[in-house]
């Protein structure tokens, strides 16, 4: 691993403990404060992956996965005081479940789709890289993490009465919880998606002009 590596497995993994902690926390009545700080998770990987390639980006994706969910499975034997009569884990065991899972996936996803797309406009590999990416990792977090369907493998936890009660949804239909919320979830993961191309394109500058210089 190069030492140019080093600060991006370290965003990495900042990134992916502080997500799973925030998934748990509401913003108003469908967003989550995970929704906020996990798409640049998607930033990292991509700067990486312009800047050193897919197999360095393959690298920090792998490094930041195992530093995370170390991270990640630390917090489920921390206790919280959710509220005055009840104490859950920091991080839930479905909840680091469901972040490993979506993340490998979701991530080596964009790497390569990244790689594909890189001879491009600037624009357009981390654009659909990331859209592709937090599709996948919306869907298979949610499911994983909060789903009834998938107690029978994972168990049940504190989240899960909660996150699947049958509400009416801000699209207007009745859902369950969680599927609303992975929704409205995955729509601020667009909106940060293509704000993050401003920081990507001003970084990738800088990077390629420190490697020109050099």
């Amino acid at each position: 691993m190069n030492r140019e590596h080093i600060p991006g497995i370290i965003a990495m993994a900042t990134i992916v403990v502080a997500s799973n902690i925030l998934v748990q926390f509401f913003v108003g009545d469908w967003l989550t404060w995970g929704a906020f700080t996990y798409p640049f998770a998607f930033l990292v990987t991509d700067l990486m992956n312009r800047a050193y390639g897919a197999s360095a980006a393959r690298r920090v994706v792998f490094a930041g996965f195992v530093v995370g969910i170390i991270c990640s499975l630390i917090g489920t034997q921390v206790t919280v005081q959710i509220a005055p009569d009840f104490a859950a884990p920091a991080v839930t065991l479905r909840i680091a479940i469901g972040s490993a899972t979506a993340f490998l996936v979701a991530q080596l996803v964009d790497v390569s789709v990244f790689d594909r797309l890189r001879e491009g406009s600037w624009w357009r590999a981390p654009l659909a890289s990331t859209l592709i990416g937090s599709t996948l990792d919306t869907a298979l977090f949610f499911f994983i993490a909060f789903s009834a369907g998938a107690s029978g493998v994972l168990g049940v936890d504190h989240n899960i009465d909660y996150f699947n009660e049958v509400v009416t949804t801000p699209f207007g239909p009745e859902l369950t919880r969680w599927v609303g919320t992975a929704s409205v979830d995955w729509c601020v993961k667009v909106a940060i998606a293509l704000f993050a191309l401003i920081p990507f394109r001003i970084l990738v500058n800088r990077a390629l002009q420190r490697q020109a210089s050099a």
